[in-house]
């Protein structure tokens, strides 16, 4: 097993956010494979969105979740099934009401355990998260928008369609004009493209910039990223860009012939410099191979 380079994946409770009334994100710190956790409430309900890595996060985020409700009915829904989104649900079965598009029910039940295969072998503090994970199966799946009455208050949970992965879905908090994205958005990093032939190709970069063309134009107030810093309004057009340049370059060199290794080589070269404070430019490469293999 590889040796793990970064910071153990621990959901951390010390530097809670309040964004709005009743609503609040537990950070992940930049954190690698720690995800931005929400909860949001209503008189009557709080919606928990994502779990952690595995068991032991989702843990502390329901212990969390249950003293932060005082009393009110829980649910969960999670923005996509990865394993650092998704992998700790288990944990709510009989303490809430998990909530999933069809779509990620589908991804879960047909990628799910090859997805933990995979993360386990990215280091010892990764699999020692994902031990004992079961892949959860929702108590409740909805296809197109689903409205949540916490009591109040009404949440929606929306499918986006295929983008970064197939079963996408966002958050919405109409009344806070808060946006969960999951990993369709992340604050200074480059976009995490799971583009791993044959076994998944369901990311799509063509969609990908459909959707958050669709999402820049609701004029949300406060963006929660899958992952990074949270609040920034402009971060969906930022992401929406540096992929319609990522898009814009290599179909640009793909339809000279260029080989995709010397493609990938050079397009890397030239997203570090454009966006030198990025992080994770590992995941370039990636999304090359993604878009040389779509069409107009």
């Amino acid at each position: 097993m590889s040796d793990y380079p970064y910071a153990d994946p621990l959901v951390d409770l010390a530097d809670v956010q309040e964004l709005a009334r009743d609503l609040v994100v537990i950070p992940n710190r930049n954190v690698d494979l720690v995800p931005n956790i929400g909860l949001i409430g209503g008189t009557r309900a709080v919606l928990v969105v994502d779990t952690g890595l595995g068991p032991r996060n989702a843990e502390q985020v329901l212990r969390f979740a249950t003293s932060y409700a005082n009393g009110r009915r829980l649910y969960l829904t999670t923005t996509h099934f990865h394993p650092e989104h998704a992998s700790g649900a288990q944990v709510f079965a009989g303490e809430a009401t998990y909530l999933l598009n069809t779509a990620q029910a589908d991804d879960l039940a047909t990628k799910g355990e090859g997805y933990l295969g995979m993360f386990r072998q990215l280091g010892e503090p990764v699999a020692r998260e994902l031990e004992g994970v079961r892949i959860p199966v929702p108590d409740q799946t909805y296809d197109g928008t689903y409205e949540l009455d916490l009591g109040g208050r009404t949440v929606q949970l929306r499918p986006t369609g295929r983008a970064h992965s197939k079963g996408d879905q966002v958050i919405t908090v109409p009344d806070a004009g808060v946006l969960f994205t999951g990993d369709l958005a992340e604050t200074d990093q480059f976009a995490i493209f799971p583009w791993f032939p044959p076994y998944d190709v369901d990311v799509s970069g063509i969609r990908w910039i459909e959707v958050l063309n669709r999402l820049t134009a609701e004029n949300h107030q406060t963006v929660v990223p899958g992952h990074g810093a949270t609040g920034n309004p402009q971060l969906l057009a930022q992401v929406r860009d540096y992929l319609v340049e990522l898009r814009d370059e290599t179909w640009r060199r793909r339809d000279t012939g260029m080989p995709e290794e010397t493609t990938a080589a050079e397009i890397r070269t030239l997203m570090i410099e454009r966006h030198p404070d990025w992080r994770l430019p590992e995941w370039i490469d990636r999304g090359v191979s993604c878009l040389c293999a779509e069409q107009p």
